[in-house]
């Protein structure tokens, strides 16, 4: 399927939550790769995935004969792996079961000629079946998968634009195979309190360390069985108690007391007019309610676009 338009795709969560949850595996383990040959980096983004122009990329890992590169191709729907030594290995996005995946990725790592062993159980989801054991058949639809993809591309268009607003630290826009979701965080610049942990099947202590800085983070997510929509979020830690009850836009958008942040779904952005002022509002509003509870620095945001001129 080619998808040349510039308009934003639905996205249905029952129709794509089995693709979901097969690519999720997927991402994990090749997450799991780019954890092990990479220095730790703070808040852990030394394990994220990148949005790119064919799908979803490692970009370039460290390893003794250079850097290489894993790819979920959505244009070929291939796994690619390329090395800085010239090889290129590409196989379909076919395999029967999650074990089968797994270990056709490690053998073609082997086969490019890099030597790694991974922690081979996924995070952030209970019950964590290791791969290698996993049989739950893969479920890949390519046309779905490219729909996801699309969106993703247009999100984290509007995301990065938002990022460059921002003089404070902020992270790249980058997606977690964790939770699977794609987002960006700004910090404070202050130290926060100690993190309570208790995401399924996360260490705390990498939990406190992601944690260890003030922080307002927003993102997307494809959603789960409990909230079957695909939305974005905003929340902040640590939560002044005033942050909920702050003014927000567009008007759909609103504070989920369970989850502890504000939500809009993405079909709202989807439908509007302009799905891109329509998010950026959502992105700039919920901000500002981190900002104005948490008396974080004004001078934090910047506004640099005159410097292309």
């Amino acid at each position: 399927m080619s998808n040349t338009t510039h308009t934003w795709p639905k996205l249905e969560y029952h129709y794509l939550k089995d693709t979901i949850a097969t690519v999720h595996m997927w991402t994990q383990m090749i997450g799991k790769v780019r954890l092990k040959k990479m220095p730790w980096i703070n808040h852990s983004w030394q394990v994220t995935l990148y949005v790119s122009a064919t799908g979803l990329s490692t970009g370039s890992i460290p390893y003794e004969s250079g850097v290489f590169q894993i790819d979920l191709d959505f244009i070929d729907h291939q796994l690619q792996i390329t090395t800085s030594t010239g090889v290129k290995h590409s196989s379909a996005l076919g395999a029967e079961t999650i074990a089968d995946f797994y270990n056709e990725l490690i053998g073609n790592l082997k086969a490019a000629g890099v030597d790694v062993e991974i922690y081979a159980v996924p995070n952030e989801v209970d019950p964590a079946v290791p791969f290698a054991e996993n049989t739950t058949p893969c479920t890949y639809n390519a046309d779905a998968m490219q729909t996801i993809w699309q969106a993703l591309i247009r999100i984290h268009n509007v995301f990065t634009d938002f990022r460059a607003g921002f003089l404070g630290k902020c992270s790249p826009v980058h997606f977690f195979w964790g939770a699977f979701d794609l987002a960006v965080t700004r910090f404070s610049g202050r130290p926060a309190p100690k993190h309570p942990g208790g995401a399924p099947n996360m260490p705390d202590d990498v939990m406190q360390e992601a944690y260890s800085h003030e922080v307002s983070s927003c993102g997307f997510w494809l959603g789960g069985e409990q909230f079957p929509h695909p939305a974005f979020y905003s929340y902040c830690y640590p939560t002044p108690a005033e942050f909920s009850q702050q003014q927000v836009s567009p008007p759909e958008a609103f504070y989920s007391g369970e989850m502890g942040e504000f939500l809009l779904t993405y079909e709202v952005v989807q439908q509007s007019a302009n799905p891109e002022e329509t998010l950026r509002q959502f992105l700039q509003t919920t901000y500002n309610a981190a900002a104005i509870t948490g008396n974080w620095d004004k001078a934090l945001e910047c506004d640099l676009q005159g410097l292309k001129e």
